[in-house]
């Protein structure tokens, strides 16, 4: 079977580089994409949500946010403020980011609260939460 490379960077450098994926599937805002070895040239914005990549049959699963990819017929590049591997998410730390985020958003008539960056808090320890079950 053909593979594809993939490339996770942040701003801090590279958090993640396999030559030898499978696939991997990524959630874009037009919904969920799926990348093998071979696939067309594209640019795409990426939401909020999981990332995974299958290698050598088994499946590795990052939170990441918002960002872009780059993909090429032989690699993959994500770029993204933050990615993070399954195992490597405190669910306790998650569940206090979820819980203030609420707590923001339900201070709606506070002028000091900026409600955008909020419900990407929230949207953020979620994310987490959910892909920390893997």
């Amino acid at each position: 079977m053909a593979t594809i490379a993939l490339d996770v960077v942040t701003p801090n450098g590279s958090v993640f580089h396999e030559d030898d994926c499978e696939i991997a599937i990524l959630q874009t805002k037009q919904g969920e994409l799926g990348v093998m070895a071979g696939h067309i040239p594209t640019v795409t914005p990426l939401k909020i949500g999981v990332l995974r990549v299958k290698i050598d049959g088994k499946f590795e699963y990052l939170a990441v946010t918002e960002g872009f990819a780059e993909i090429r017929p032989e690699q993959i590049t994500v770029l993204v403020q933050a990615a993070e591997f399954s195992k490597d998410i405190d669910s306790e730390r998650a569940e206090a980011a979820k819980v203030r985020a609420e707590n923001h958003l339900q201070q709606s008539q506070d002028e000091r609260v900026d409600m955008y960056r909020a419900e990407l808090a929230l949207q953020r320890a979620v994310n987490r939460l959910e892909v920390s079950k893997y």
